[in-house]
């Protein structure tokens, strides 16, 4: 099948070379003239038979939407557009409405694999309409797994709600192993903090392949003395809580991982700085200034404030 690849970044391309290697005809298109086939997106469209397919692999937002709304000008009646990145599935819905008034289809795909994908094949989860699902078969079938992989969650939007939800589990099993591996080293009681993870690979209830990573990381740097605390958060784990909310679906863990993020941002707490200065206050509690020395304790004003009667 011929197929035009919109952005050949580390998935984008990775997923390119998968297609080529399964015997598709791809396109690519990519601001990196060094990377890419054509010089444009005209030429792109242009290059491509009819009925045509481009799949976009861009960044979510802006990115997205200018280049959905270039291919809304540029493709014909019958042709599909597929989103392949990690966009909101509310802007699907929107995309999909506007690619409709020009009679071109549009399909929403999560995909999950990483850097893994090209050798190992990618879980796909696709939202729209069963025939466009269908005309795009030969390029899902070549781009999943051997065995499964491969979901049609429901209309426009189903597939970027799936891949959505899946990431925000994601957050939550990454969150348990860090703070599993974290007790494990403060604690005086495990001497092989390592070699107890491996342990878990094989028999145990745990038992991943986010498991497997963890060891894998583990290998390369044992203590992780190489890397900082600080966790990036992608849009998926908010866009999750926000529809639990909207949703009234109480979702604890996964929006406990999802804040931890955002407190490794912080190297000095502003929160934090209250509760001390209140301990302080109402208990006379030692706290630590600025400087990292401590002080405000007993003796401090505050600490002899009756509370209100």
């Amino acid at each position: 099948m011929q197929i035009g690849m919109v952005g050949l970044g580390r998935m984008g391309g990775n997923m390119a070379e998968r297609l080529r290697r399964g015997g598709h005809e791809v396109v690519g298109y990519d601001r990196d003239p060094a990377i890419s086939d054509v010089e444009s997106l005209k030429e792109l469209v242009e290059r491509l038979r009819a009925p045509r397919a481009v799949w976009v692999m861009v960044p979510a937002g802006e990115p997205t939407r200018a280049t959905v709304e270039a291919l809304a000008g540029l493709l014909a009646p019958g042709d599909i557009v597929i989103d392949g990145g990690n966009s909101h599935y509310v802007d699907d819905r929107r995309h999909g409405d506007e690619l409709a008034t020009k009679g071109i289809g549009f399909v929403d795909v999560g995909v999950s694999g990483g850097v893994w994908g090209l050798d190992n094949g990618y879980a796909l989860m696709t939202g729209g309409d069963e025939a466009h699902i269908r005309a795009l078969s030969p390029v899902f079938d070549t781009l999943k797994p051997a065995e499964g992989g491969f979901v049609h969650a429901g209309k426009i939007g189903a597939g970027h709600f799936a891949k959505m939800v899946h990431n925000g589990i994601e957050y939550g099993m990454m969150q348990a192993f860090a703070e599993g591996w974290e007790l494990l080293e403060a604690a005086d009681v495990v001497d092989d903090v390592e070699g107890t993870f491996r342990s878990w690979r094989q028999g145990t209830v745990i038992r991943s392949w986010l498991l497997d990573l963890m060891v894998r990381a583990l290998d390369e740097d044992p203590d992780l003395s190489e890397l900082r605390g600080y966790a990036q958060d992608s849009g998926e784990g908010r866009w999750t809580v926000q529809a639990a909310v909207e949703h009234a679906v109480p979702l604890p863990v996964i929006t406990a991982a999802l804040y931890a993020r955002f407190r490794s941002r912080q190297s000095d707490s502003p929160a934090m700085k209250v509760i001390a200065a209140l301990r302080s206050q109402f208990g006379g509690h030692a706290v630590s200034s600025a400087a990292g020395s401590e002080g405000l304790g007993a003796d401090s004003p505050g600490a002899d404030v009756a509370p209100p009667a």
